[in-house]
């Protein structure tokens, strides 16, 4: 369990963000993004990212027999067909809206009762794997293209086409790096629209006003402002239900080593904090390119720290009352698990139990099954959860182009 101490920072001010970069010192046109950092002796390792399937995935392939929790809990297969399905948002009358990365396509998803149907809202779009949801419309993150399509749940209950979307890019201004550019998307209790910008690279020093990032913008793009810096890649994020504070996961970097840095839980005390990359990443280890033992004083520890390359992305605090009491308050996290380590990690959701001083928070597995440790092999890759207005979670399965709903009836025995 780690404190999160809070160190200040001496940074600018935020200022405008950047439409483009020129390219970095640190590419190589001849070397594929993920391989960034790499060392010479590295250069023939046979670590690589796991391809997600484009196709779909028959209903009866989906690994749901593998899935395990706590007594009381159990999973079914709420929706499927929807190859690639990452992010999710909740629309007001029930509507499910999924984004994908590499196929390109938004989703969306309608309960009919005993089945539900997906249909295409968006395709051919760049890694459009944020979408939120406010005043009945939906918020979509393609990279640096921000769209909003207005009244669209009433076009898909009617059955009509999908009007074209209002375009938000040009007001929104983010930059159009795709390494670490898929945006996750969700609006705060302040009304405001907060999207991350991840570093356009493995490891890099960056323009703390631009990338590795948490912004917040009203929710036409106007009044930008730089929430939090030194975060490497941030995919998840909620808030406090209570206290409202931003709390995120981060993906630390790569090629340092398989057993290091971990990944993070981190949490926002207060607006401009450095979580720092790339000076300083989990809990005070200095990076052996860019950092510095006084660089890790000057920074925000993790609330929690979870396994190296784990890959925690999605996150939600947990505020229905179907789960025990336990899990009031606590935080469900997605980890899409690893590529960067022999033996792998993740594939899994976790539960983050928060402190009594609400600081810091204490992680269990919660759903596991789809890493066979074994023979060191996967068969699904979590990547959001989402609580249902009756408070059952979804998790999405990108791997399976899935969404399991997990429920809870008090076992016989407790009873």
């Amino acid at each position: 369990m780690i404190s999160s101490r809070q160190f200040p920072l001496a940074l600018t001010a935020a200022g405008a963000l950047s439409l483009g970069l020129a390219t970095p010192l640190w590419a190589d046109e001849h070397e594929p993004a993920w391989a960034q950092g790499r060392s010479a002796d590295m250069a023939d390792s046979p670590l690589s990212p796991h391809a997600t399937p484009l196709t779909t995935t028959p209903e009866e392939d989906i690994p749901l027999e593998h899935l395990r929790m706590p007594d009381g809990f159990s999973a079914a297969i709420w929706a499927h067909g929807m190859p690639g399905a990452r992010m999710m948002a909740l629309g007001d009358e029930g509507t499910l809206f999924i984004g994908t990365r590499n196929i390109g396509r938004v989703y969306a998803v309608r309960d009919n009762g005993d089945e539900r149907e997906h249909v295409v809202v968006a395709e051919g779009l760049t890694q459009p794997n944020g979408v939120a949801f406010k005043d009945g419309s939906l918020y979509v993150a393609a990279i640096n293209r921000i769209f909003r399509y207005d009244d669209i749940e009433s076009h898909l209950a009617n059955g009509e086409d999908i009007p074209e979307p209002e375009e938000l890019t040009e007001a929104f201004g983010l930059p159009d790096d795709e390494h670490h550019g898929w945006k996750f998307l969700a609006f705060g209790p302040d009304g405001r629209l907060y999207v991350p910008v991840g570093a356009p690279c493995n490891g890099c020093e960056v323009d703390p006003d631009t990338h590795a990032t948490i912004h917040s913008f009203e929710p036409d793009g106007s009044d930008m402002r730089v929430e939090a810096r030194g975060v490497r890649n941030s995919v998840g994020f909620d808030f406090h239900p209570e206290t409202g504070e931003l709390w995120f996961t981060d993906n630390n970097q790569d090629w340092i080593g398989e057993h290091g840095p971990g990944d993070e839980l981190n949490r926002l005390g207060e607006t401009g904090e450095h979580f720092g990359f790339p000076f300083c990443h989990s809990v005070g280890f200095s990076d052996p390119e860019l950092g510095s033992a006084e660089d890790c004083q000057d920074m925000t520890l993790p609330a929690a720290v979870m396994d190296p390359h784990s890959a925690p992305l999605g996150m939600r605090f947990y505020t229905g009352e179907m789960f025990p009491e336990e899990y009031h308050n606590a935080i469900f996290i997605a980890r899409r698990g690893s590529w960067n380590r022999t033996l792998s990690v993740g594939y899994d959701v976790l539960v983050a139990k928060l402190s009594d001083d609400g600081i810091r928070a204490d992680l269990s597995p919660f759903m596991v099954g789809l890493l066979d440790p074994r023979e060191n092999t996967f068969s699904g890759r979590p990547v959001d959860v989402l609580q249902m207005p009756d408070g059952a979670l979804l998790v999405s399965d990108e791997q399976n182009g899935a969404i399991y709903r997990i429920s809870y009836e008090t076992p016989e025995y407790m009873e």
